[in-house]
């Protein structure tokens, strides 16, 4: 057997491993959301869950193969970035637009 086929056999492996430790971990975050004891634990939360999502569709369309999933997780991150960026101006701010 040679090293490739042997890495042929642990790669889906890990990568179906990662893919429910971000799912598990996303769930759990949902907790520091929900119970978060100020705004800016919430809102961290909410950034971690938005970028455990990217993680999942990455993991996702590397285990199916399918290059769209990594165009979703592209745009997943942008509006995460967005929405973290608008949230903590709101946070600080008290207003988005001026």
């Amino acid at each position: 057997m040679t090293e490739a086929s042997a890495l042929g056999g642990v790669l889906p492996l890990v990568l179906q491993g990662a893919l429910v430790l971000a799912a598990l971990l996303t769930l759990a975050v949902g907790y520091r959301v929900i119970t978060g004891p100020t705004t800016p634990d919430r809102v961290v939360a909410l950034d971690v869950i938005a970028t455990n999502v990217v993680a999942i569709a990455a993991l996702y369309a590397m285990i199916e193969g399918l290059g769209l999933f990594l165009d979703v997780a592209l745009v997943l991150a942008i509006i995460g970035f967005i929405s973290t960026i608008t949230v903590a101006r709101y946070v600080t701010e008290g207003d988005i637009i001026e």
